[in-house]
């Protein structure tokens, strides 16, 4: 049993330059995967042509799948070992094999060779979510945590409007064209992957995670050069109050995860289940489909559709940096819920004045900015929620079976559903759909006011005491 005041110290750490650093190397995590999901859903008509991959509508289908099955089955597999190995290694494995995988995407020759690349890019962005979460939640301080872990989460959409970007300019038949460009997209997000992977080397290890596996030397050391940066910019540093006991234990068998989540914290499962698997459904319908309803629905050419992106990815990349503070000031559970349920009555409420025929392209377009505008701080939220209410030692394991779950729930039923009432032609089947999604996630940000966990500004060893050592000296480990 070791006692240690590491956590405290990296807590009262002001914010830096060296956060900074931090922060634009990890999270772009979220940038690789908009651009990864706008750029495939941009393209998917091209890579119908005879001239490209000549691909059939089912298998484009196909191929959407084969990524989020790759992500599912990343997570679970990169998660269990960043509980293992550590943070480090697998934030640098899982943007390899990112890497590898999207730039040998733009040399496939047909079907099955670019199947297994977007399997491949899968397993590599899945991975990423495991590892990244786990690694920014231990090296922020804790009174900035809900912000900055938000701020992260949404940059998904600066990822998606990068990739409708890419997809308008280099399609123009007076840049690349249809039958290069597609190519150069993918390769485009190889260039950008090798420029993070080189700054990634520089982003140490977590202290925390060290500790919890007896590497406490090692800790020191990392902790004492974070400190000697940050002092070198603001000076004297606050002296740290409070030490937390970690057993120095390997990670816990996936018995004993079951037990945690489901014995332990139940509630918390209960929550973390029902914000996943709501904003998984809620976005999948909407962001999978827009295509689809602007060009049945609205009338928009197949070759304008990216245009509509961009103010759909403004209102995403807008609501976690605005609303983002509040969730460190006024708190995670009256936060959590607020944007739950609204971004569900928008949701209600767009849906009926689409079944009304109320809107054009333009107008739709606006209302999504805006009822996206609290969903993305909301989806936000329920990865920071899963990431710092349950144990370091299982941390990242937690964030990959809730993100599994979420995905293959939401992300899967989702699509198919709205594809279903899409394809029947009717404004009003469509809109059950979005009564549906309303529904859902309104039901999850109320079960959040009652049952989610007060983490503002908490520790994390004090949210969640270490598997093997006592809760942090003069704190109630709470719910």
């Amino acid at each position: 049993m070791a006692s240690t005041n590491i956590p405290a110290r990296l807590d009262r750490l002001p914010w830096s330059g060296w956060h900074w650093r931090v922060v634009i190397a990890l999270g772009v995590a979220w940038v690789l995967d908009g651009l990864e999901v706008t750029l495939v859903g941009s393209i998917g008509s091209v890579l119908e042509r005879h001239d490209t991959l000549g691909l059939d509508a089912s298998q484009v289908g196909w191929t959407g799948s084969l990524y989020i099955g790759g992500a599912v089955i990343g997570a679970l597999v990169f998660g269990r070992l960043a509980d293992r190995l550590g943070r480090k290694k697998l934030f640098i494995a899982t943007l390899a094999v990112y890497t590898l995988a999207t730039l040998a995407t733009a040399f496939s020759p047909g079907f099955v060779f670019f199947a297994i690349c977007r399997f491949a890019t899968g397993l590599g962005i899945g991975g990423e979510y495991a590892a990244i979460n786990s690694a920014i939640d231990e090296l922020i301080p804790a009174r900035v945590r809900g912000r900055v872990n938000l701020a992260i989460n949404g940059s998904f959409w600066v990822g998606a409007a990068l990739g409708a970007a890419l997809s308008l300019v280099l399609l123009d038949p007076r840049v690349l064209g249809p039958v290069w460009g597609w190519r150069a997209g993918f390769a485009a997000g190889a260039v950008l992957a090798v420029a993070i992977l080189l700054v990634r080397r520089d982003v140490p290890e977590s202290p925390r995670w060290l500790i919890s596996h007896g590497r406490t030397a090692e800790a020191e050391e990392i902790i004492e050069a974070i400190e000697t940066r940050v002092t070198g910019q603001h000076g004297r540093l606050p002296a740290a109050v409070g030490q937390v006991d970690f057993g120095g234990r390997p990670s816990p068998g996936w018995r004993e995860v079951w037990h945690v989540l489901f014995k332990r914290y139940p509630q918390r499962s209960a929550v973390a289940l029902a914000l996943m698997i709501s904003q998984a459904f809620f976005y999948n319908a909407i962001f999978f489909t827009y295509a689809l309803v602007l060009t049945r629905f609205q009338g928009v050419p197949e070759g304008r559709v990216g245009l509509y992106i961009f103010p759909f990815a403004l209102g995403n990349v807008l609501g976690p940096l605005l609303l983002g503070p509040l969730f460190d000031r006024v708190g995670r559970r009256r936060m959590i819920a607020l944007t739950y349920v609204l971004s569900g009555v928008g949701l209600a409420a767009t849906g009926w004045a689409f079944m009304q025929g109320w809107l054009d392209a333009r107008s739709q377009a606006l209302c999504w900015s805006g009822v996206f505008f609290l969903a993305s701080a909301a989806a936000s939220s329920a990865y920071l929620t899963v990431s710092e209410v349950f144990p370091l030692e299982m941390r990242a394991v937690a964030i990959s079976i809730f993100y599994a779950v979420g995905t293959g729930a939401g992300g899967f039923v989702a699509p198919l559903l709205f594809g279903a009432l899409i394809q029947t032609g009717d404004r009003g089947a469509v809109a059950i759909g979005y009564a549906i999604g309303a529904a859902l996630v309104i039901f999850a940000g109320l079960l959040a006011l009652r049952y989610a966990v007060d983490a503002e500004g908490r520790q994390l060893e004090d949210i969640a005491p270490p598997l093997a050592g006592d809760p942090v000296r003069g704190f109630d480990a709470g719910r």
